[in-house]
């Protein structure tokens, strides 16, 4: 059994590590300094409850906190911050009338969605025990690999399951047309109820809850480098964990689009960061080096979820105006509910603080009179309205 001193030399060995590695707590596992194991309510941002004259002797640590630990990209999605058993609430929307919650903007959507072709799919288990199939797509606008990242195998490619001529059954698994599990000596794409080679039954719209639905473009400083500029590393993370929720029945879908620093590239992303540390916000420094406060472009996203056969959705998005955009030009797919993506220091679980992203996001979301600045320490807030990129919350009983 360590030691009291022993702990005290790990604390102070964890404190040099480098700013963005998560803290370690104590497993609750190991119980307290009784050998009892207390239950906790995983989802509360509250210290448990103890006696006034309950004391810790000295040298012994606290209880660990109930706070999620820091974001830390890279990550294995789904494993920064709590879980829960209940799926997210959404807001209900349409965008087929003008006070549907959609977005006040007139959107220049593309006149013809762009064809896809998913070339692979692949089983991707993670670190606490969920899995994942990760799709990737070609297509005939650009040359980049757009990626789908599936929570549930009910959601399937049609393009990946559709027979091709001349193909054996091996080239079927491995390309990811199969059914089921791969296991060590499999002969063929299908199980024994289907037909060889057949592309497997799908359930109506009617069977199927709606799924839950995140358009995320590449971030590669906030995804992997590190970076405390912008909150996309985390809200890659906290859609993993909102579509893995056992109350999630409906499963979900992460488009994974290739447009880096909203459309513009790293090059000239990198550029606006210089910009940046000048005293211009993200969507200055980008007018300053001549491109659109937003670059982005949705086609292929609705190309990729009705290859999906998604065509109707919950859309995790807090602009409402890209719920028009991924719709398509003539409504191809349909947002149902938008779920609210919160950040989460604002919630009080964990996340980071920065002031570049502190300035990042208060870009994106303003605030309304009845509200508090987001951007102050223990806010609180009701609904935050437009600034600058149209962005919008609603924090009413937003815990989940």
């Amino acid at each position: 059994m360590p030691t009291p001193t022993g702990e005290r030399r790990a604390s102070a060995a964890s404190d040099k590590l480098p700013a963005f590695y998560s803290p370690k707590s104590k497993s609750m596992a190991d119980g307290d300094i009784d050998g009892s194991t207390k239950q906790v309510d995983e989802l509360s941002i509250s210290p448990p409850s103890q006696p006034s004259d309950q004391t810790h002797p000295p040298g012994q640590l606290p209880p660990p906190s109930l706070l999620s630990p820091a974001f830390t990209p890279p990550s294995t999605p789904g494993t920064q911050t709590p879980r829960s058993v209940a799926g997210p609430r959404g807001v209900p929307v349409d965008s087929s009338k003008p006070s549907g919650g959609c977005g006040s903007k007139k959107l220049k959507l593309l006149e013809e969605l762009p064809q896809v072709k998913c070339e692979v799919r692949a089983r991707i288990p993670t670190v606490n025990g969920d899995e994942m199939f990760l799709h990737l797509y070609t297509n005939n606008v650009d040359n980049k690999e757009h990626l789908a990242i599936i929570f549930g195998d009910h959601i399937r490619s049609k393009s990946l399951d559709a027979p091709v001529e001349g193909e054996t059954e091996m080239d079927r698994m491995i390309r990811g047309a199969y059914t089921g599990r791969l296991y060590t000596g499999r002969e063929t794409s299908t199980q024994k109820t289907e037909g060889a080679g057949q592309a497997p039954a799908r359930p109506s719209a009617s069977e199927k809850p709606l799924p839950l639905v995140r358009i995320h473009s590449e971030c590669y400083t906030g995804e992997t480098a590190w970076s405390a500029r912008c909150d996309c590393g985390e809200q890659l993370d906290e859609a993993a964990r909102l579509m893995g929720m056992p109350g999630n029945t409906g499963g979900g879908v992460i488009v994974y689009l290739r447009q880096e620093g909203r459309g513009i590239g790293l090059a000239e992303k990198l550029k606006a960061y210089n910009l940046q540390d000048l005293g211009l916000d993200t969507v200055e420094a980008n007018l300053m080096l001549r491109h659109p406060a937003d670059a982005r472009s949705y086609g292929l996203a609705t190309a990729i979820l009705m290859d999906l056969d998604v065509r109707e959705m919950r859309l995790l998005t807090n602009n409402p105006d890209k719920i028009r955009a991924v719709e398509g030009p003539n409504r191809e797919v349909v947002v149902k509910e938008r779920v609210a993506m919160v950040p989460l220091s604002w919630k009080g679980r964990g996340g980071f603080r920065s002031p570049e992203v502190e300035g990042y996001l208060k870009t994106k979301v303003g605030f309304n009179m009845s509200g508090v600045c987001p951007i102050g320490h223990g806010c609180l807030l009701t609904t935050m309205q437009i600034e600058k990129m149209g962005h919008m919350l609603d924090l009413k009983g937003f815990s989940q």
